[in-house]
């Protein structure tokens, strides 16, 4: 069954194109240490000081050797060579000895100059001074041996790491406006590296209202409601990349919001996100209080969860430009206060906005396709964001369709869709989303998936 477009209300594409047309751009790099550059957006492309490896190294413990010497060596006919020294990791090369002769090597030591070659020490068997063998394909931690029958022949450069395989000193190897990984950090530190330089992370400050909110773990009385929406909402700001600021829990008073608002300005805050207080009852004071700091431009959008949304931007403390610190506008959102509307609002608007001050090129979740197991509602004319949980399969992978698409159901079911259903929120793998023109999602249709856990 298809359904009219809601009048009155911005169709979510509008409204996130005013929001991130809002972002000045990306906020200004600062160098940080390895250790602070996890989830920064670099800002400056890394270039290897170094060249990696630094010199030719062997790839596993075993015996430097010049391939020559090694001839047919085979299983049944091996080859003898002397061993006339180690050549431990973290050491001077050295040179190789005189032809058939060999040097024990560790994994990532320098090769020896004259070594072309590194022979396994499983491929090896240990002599003694009397000639005696030992043990075939020991470790090589032992007593060094006075020499080795080698049981296979190699070419030159076998198990051998050549230098800068890897880096080259002076070659870009990660472009700016790329996320700060793990793996980056571990390049960034092989390639010789203290230091990147990264952009400023968004500051975000972040408002609960409402007279029923108590402090999470305070007593609530017999009319209070633990805060969900300022605990969750500094976590979804760290995990878009931001840095949270906590402005408390305000009343459904304008002499309660404004102060707080205006204490975010003062604290050089980039954005301003309030959870309550903007929809149209007589104690929803956010859009009064952000109209006294600034203008609002965006107002009810057409999704759900999620409808009263409220958009805008103020100057920074005192006005004045400072194009160099983010811009002069803080951007102010005003989400819905049941807890899986604020969350969606986020994902929706915010979200993207913080990723985009991160300097980051994707702002928005990939889009996966999906099939919706269940039967489901939507609200006609607003697109409709539902939380759901993959099937998977015994290995916890989620499973697909023949067209392969991933299956998903309702978290919770039916019952779970309500914008106050925490549980369904956190027990949701994605958000599944079903277009304005569909008032009746059958079981089996295609949907549309955002995944919850994707960067």
């Amino acid at each position: 069954m298809t359904a009219p477009a809601s009048a009155g209300l911005l169709s979510l594409e509008a409204a996130r194109e005013a929001v991130l047309a809002a972002v000045a751009g990306p906020l200004p790099e600062e160098p940080v240490a390895l250790d602070a550059a996890l989830g920064r957006v670099l800002a400056a492309s890394i270039v290897a000081a170094v060249t990696l490896p630094p010199w030719d190294n062997s790839a596993m413990d075993g015996y430097a050797v010049r391939a020559a010497d090694l001839g047919d060596a085979r299983e049944d006919a091996p080859v003898r060579l002397d061993v006339i020294g180690d050549v431990p990791a973290g050491a001077s090369p050295g040179t190789q000895g005189p032809p058939g002769t060999a040097l024990r090597i560790a994994t990532g030591a320098p090769l020896p100059r004259g070594a072309d070659a590194v022979v396994p020490v499983e491929q090896t068997t240990p002599l003694d001074h009397e000639g005696r063998p030992g043990e075939r394909g020991r470790d090589a931690s032992g007593p060094l041996p006075a020499a080795v029958l080698i049981h296979v022949g190699l070419r030159s450069g076998a198990n051998v790491r050549t230098r800068g395989g890897d880096l080259v000193e002076g070659e870009t190897v990660v472009n700016a406006g790329v996320g700060v990984t793990p793996a980056v950090i571990a390049l960034a530190a092989g390639a010789g590296l203290a230091n990147l330089t990264v952009r400023r992370r968004p500051r975000v400050a972040v408002l609960a209202t409402g007279n029923e909110v108590r402090p999470a773990g305070a007593d609530i009385g017999e009319a209070g409601i633990p805060d969900a929406n300022g605990p969750g909402l500094r976590a979804l700001v760290r995990a878009a990349g931001g840095e949270p600021l906590d402005l408390g829990i305000a009343t459904d008073e304008l002499g309660s919001v404004l102060p707080r608002l205006r204490s975010a300005l003062a604290s050089g805050a980039d954005a301003i996100v309030v959870s309550g207080g903007v929809s149209v009852g007589p104690y929803d004071v956010v859009k009064l209080a952000f109209e006294s700091i600034g203008e609002v431009g965006l107002w009810r959008v057409a999704v759900q969860p999620g409808k009263p949304f409220a958009f805008g931007v103020a100057d920074r403390a005192g006005g004045v430009a400072n194009t160099g610190d983010g811009g002069s506008k803080v951007l102010l959102f005003g989400l819905p206060g049941n807890p899986v509307s604020t969350f969606v609002t986020f994902e929706l608007f915010v979200r993207p906005a913080l990723r985009a001050m991160a300097g980051r090129a994707a702002v928005l979740r990939p889009v996966d396709r999906g099939v919706l197991l269940d039967d489901a509602h939507s609200s006609p004319g607003r697109r409709t964001f539902l939380r759901v949980m993959a099937d998977r399969d015994a290995d916890g992978a989620p499973t697909h369709d023949e067209q392969g698409r991933a299956r998903v159901r309702l978290a919770r079911g039916p019952a779970g869709q309500g914008s106050h259903v925490l549980s369904a929120l956190a027990a949701a793998d994605a958000l599944a989303v079903v277009r304005e023109a569909v008032e009746q999602h059958r079981a089996g249709e295609p949907v549309e998936l955002w995944w919850l856990d994707t960067a």
